[in-house]
């Protein structure tokens, strides 16, 4: 018996579509209907399982997927609400043992990030750019990189302007600098083609504005002499730990699982306040750690009803996207623990708001970016964030429902010029066949 098309590694999915002759794949969220549809009769059970899966698909407009034609790496755009602008969400390269969990993960950051771009007053849809990694392809090898993510550049250009890619974990600039070689629908490009660069300090700042709020409504203060455990010290972890020295913590418990990276803390923060050491993958010890503020800042799902009876600490606030494996259950399950939770949306929007509109040019001290990290100013992160805390509280709602309820107010405010545009690129993919051309035989992979 074929196991179904969901349940499938990447690879043999891969495997299929080259099978079949299909190298794209379109599943559209038909609104008249209520029903996904699929590009191809062929692939109607995987729209199937897209409808079914409850707590990940919300409606999406539509999942657009390519196999690399010479990489012969999956590849994804995610689009959820365009309805406030294009879907624009940063591209994610990982590995992903089973095609349903590259899906749910593409469906889950699509809807976070639109949430994220609303709260930041962005006009912006909610989109994600995905590449599965495969473990056995030369990923390091810079050739085989620059292929990979000039091949994506091409799959982001052939939506016509749907989806805006941007920089997110596993890609780098250098990568950011190969997909801008193929497509102009991109951010986060290199400074010395005009683009904003990395994002992760901007991020990272965010976070911390966004722990200042929290403290200031439990009544605790601020950082100044506190305890703050982090969960990962890539990019914006590293940037993080940073901010929180100048902030006058009295420590830093840090814990990420690649050396490189803690070596590299190591080396930048000399400082008797930091504690860092490397953790084998799957060790979520950090996660217990008595402390102040507690920070995931790597992969989502890392705070669920296995990792949230040991959590001992006050605010868990940090960078990661989806921390929540499930919002609903897991969001209750912290309240009920005494944990005030800050929603990743509503912490770590400063990546997006950096690179968001790069078209617009750019300034050395730009007020459009800067107000953001001022605590006085409307709309900016510790204000929203004391926002939603305060709704929370006062409506006994979690953090998650009123995070959630206000950003989806303001995702349908259409955009003051272009509303639902994207929606109409997508009816227009569909109906001049995107997923048709090219079709592949069997000997043209």
């Amino acid at each position: 018996m074929l196991a179904p098309l969901h349940s499938l590694p990447p690879t043999r999915f891969c495997e299929t579509l080259k099978h079949l002759g299909i190298r794209r794949v379109c599943l559209r969220f038909d609104a008249e209907s209520g029903r996904v549809t699929a590009s191809h009769p062929e692939l109607t059970p995987l729209a199937d399982w897209l409808a079914g899966n409850t707590r990940d698909f919300a409606e999406h407009e539509a999942v657009f997927l390519e196999r690399g034609e010479r990489s012969g790496a999956l590849m994804g755009a995610f689009i959820h609400q365009t309805l406030r602008g294009q879907a624009q969400g940063g591209l994610r390269f990982w590995p992903y043992p089973v095609l349903d969990q590259f899906l749910s993960d593409g469906l889950r950051l699509a809807q976070g990030m639109g949430r994220k771009n609303a709260l930041a007053g962005l006009w912006w849809g909610g989109g994600k750019g995905v590449i599965v990694r495969d473990p056995d392809a030369p990923y390091q090898d810079e050739s085989y990189r620059s292929t990979l993510y000039r091949e994506y550049g091409s799959f982001v250009s052939s939506l016509n302007g749907a989806y805006i890619t941007a920089e997110d974990v596993g890609t780098r600039p250098s990568d950011m600098a190969s997909v801008f070689a193929t497509t102009r629908f991109v951010s986060c490009v290199p400074a010395e083609v005009g683009g904003s660069g990395n994002p992760s300090p901007w991020t990272a700042k965010g976070v911390v504005c966004a722990m200042q709020a929290a403290l200031e409504v439990a009544g605790l203060g601020t950082l100044a002499g506190k305890t703050v455990a982090m969960q990962g010290l890539g990019n914006v972890g590293a940037a993080m730990l940073g901010e929180l020295l100048k902030s006058g913590v009295a420590q830093v418990v840090a814990a990420d699982i690649s050396p490189a990276n803690v070596e590299a803390a190591r080396q930048k923060f000399q400082d008797s306040r930091v504690a860092l050491r490397v953790a084998e993958r799957g060790d979520d010890g950090i996660l217990a750690t008595p402390c102040d503020v507690l920070a995931p800042n790597a992969l989502g799902g890392v705070l669920n009803p296995t990792t949230i009876p040991k959590l001992a600490a006050k605010i868990v606030c940090g960078a990661a996207n989806n921390q929540l494996l499930d919002i609903e259950r897991d969001a209750k399950l912290l309240a009920e623990r005494g944990v005030w939770f800050v929603p990743d949306f509503v912490a770590n929007r400063m990546g997006i708001v950096n690179c968001a509109n790069e078209q617009y040019g750019r300034l050395s001290e730009d007020p459009a970016i800067l107000r953001h990290f001022d605590a006085n100013a409307e709309g900016s992160v510790f204000q929203v964030t004391k926002l939603v805390l305060l709704r929370a509280r006062a409506s006994g709602q979690t953090p998650s429902a009123a995070a959630n309820l206000l950003a989806d107010e303001l995702g349908q405010v259409a955009h003051p010029i272009w509303g639902h545009r994207t929606k109409h690129i997508i009816d227009d993919l569909v109906r001049t066949g995107w997923a048709d051309a090219p079709r592949l035989t069997h000997d043209a992979a």
